[in-house]
């Protein structure tokens, strides 16, 4: 029985409708709940959003908007702590702005006397030496931090944090459910009620959309690109490959833009790369109809093999126990895929289409081996998700 009630403001890149974020945030949302439940405290969360109209629509939490300071600051002073986190959060590639703007809002918790609690991020790459003493000075004051790769943990304790108070635990998102699996016992990494009841939930499930439903035996690839070699040369050689493969055989190539338009535009420009492929059997489609973060999810799940550059797209993959082959762009990119024991294909630098064909056709030949070999690593996986948020839980019960 619930008798305490918790309040907590999450900090995060929420409310730009980024696919992978989103999930992020549904993930902690979640395991908050589900970690709350089973500790009897009920955890109210805040959420700093760029659209907190759609944040509240979308998630039925309260949200404030983030780049408001006195909002921010009523929301922290009436909480009983701060999330920071999850995603890469904490770096300073894309924007000299960013670890600035997610350190103040720490800073103001701490100042608040609130505690804090780094949420599962990934750190780096941080270029700039000035930002390191900021990092140690906020992180040294830190209740709780988890980072989601060991190379976070590494470049933390080169800026001066202990190490002992660092906790190595995966990407929130992959402990996130479906919503039918959430207390049906379906490979959730979470106690389940009973077979019957999973079934039954699997059977009650959402209908996909009717490009998933028409699909016949042809073998799906699903596809997660994005803009980033000033030349394009990566999104060349995935054009290439595929192809190369539609030449071989009969395939179903569907893209999965996770960010738009910037993910749509750069699926665009690999279909019209590859030409007319539908002379040999095979197809080309879109997803579009993403209206929450577990929707991707699903879709993803239906696919046979996924080709991804965006991290999480190869997260959603794990996570379904979809055999996928990753693209790096991006260090957390390799960071991840070390956990699975893998590599990337190649880089947005140096991508070989012939390397690429080859890997992808071998997992659509071979799927099963690929489940069966990393089976127990995603398993360990999702079981350890949901870490952070029981360590929070656990923080607020015992401060009364």
């Amino acid at each position: 029985m619930v008798s305490t009630i918790k309040t907590i403001v999450i900090s995060g890149y929420y409310g730009f409708k980024n696919s992978g974020d989103e999930a992020v945030l549904k993930s902690i949302l979640t395991a908050l709940e589900q970690e709350g439940q089973a500790a009897g405290i009920q955890v109210q969360p805040v959420v700093l959003s760029i659209d907190p109209e759609w944040t509240e629509r979308t998630y039925g939490v309260k949200s404030v908007h983030r780049m408001k300071l006195g909002e921010v600051r009523r929301a922290i002073k009436e909480s009983d702590g701060l999330i920071s986190g999850g995603g890469s959060l904490l770096q300073d590639a894309t924007s000299p702005k960013t670890i600035p703007y997610y350190l103040g809002i720490l800073k103001l918790a701490q100042w608040a006397n609130k505690p804090t609690f780094i949420y599962a991020q990934g750190v780096g790459p941080v270029n700039r030496g000035l930002f390191h003493p900021m990092i140690r000075s906020v992180f040294r004051k830190c209740s709780y931090i988890s980072v989601r790769d060991v190379q976070s943990a590494e470049l933390l304790q080169s800026f001066g944090i202990d190490q002992a108070s660092i906790q190595v635990v995966p990407d929130p998102v992959m402990g996130l459910p479906l919503p039918e699996e959430i207390g049906a016992g379906v490979d959730t990494g979470a106690p389940g009620t009973s077979v019957e009841a999973a079934e039954r939930s699997v059977s009650e499930a959402p209908p996909v959309d009717s490009e998933v439903q028409d699909r016949s035996p042809v073998p799906v690839v699903g596809i997660s690109v994005r803009y980033w070699n000033p030349e394009k040369r990566e999104l060349a050689a995935i054009a290439e490959a595929l192809r190369e493969i539609s030449s071989d055989r009969a395939v179903h190539f569907r893209f999965l833009p996770f960010h738009q338009p910037d993910d749509l535009q750069a699926s665009r420009y690999i279909e019209q790369l590859m030409g007319d492929i539908t002379r040999d059997g095979s197809r080309i489609s879109y997803y579009l109809e993403e209206k929450q973060a577990q929707d991707m999810l699903r879709e993803v799940g239906s696919c046979d093999v996924v080709l991804g550059m965006r991290l999480h797209s190869l997260i959603y993959a794990a996570n379904r126990k979809v055999p996928l082959i990753g693209i790096s762009y991006d260090p957390k990119i390799n960071h991840f895929l070390n956990r699975l024991d893998s590599e990337p294909a190649g880089s947005s630098d140096s991508l070989d289409p012939a390397v690429l064909k080859d890997r992808l056709l071998k997992l659509l030949d071979d799927a099963e081996s690929w489940k069966a070999e990393h089976e127990e690593q995603i398993a360990v996986l999702k079981r350890e998700a949901a870490l952070p948020a029981r360590r929070i839980v656990e923080y607020l019960r015992h401060r009364g």
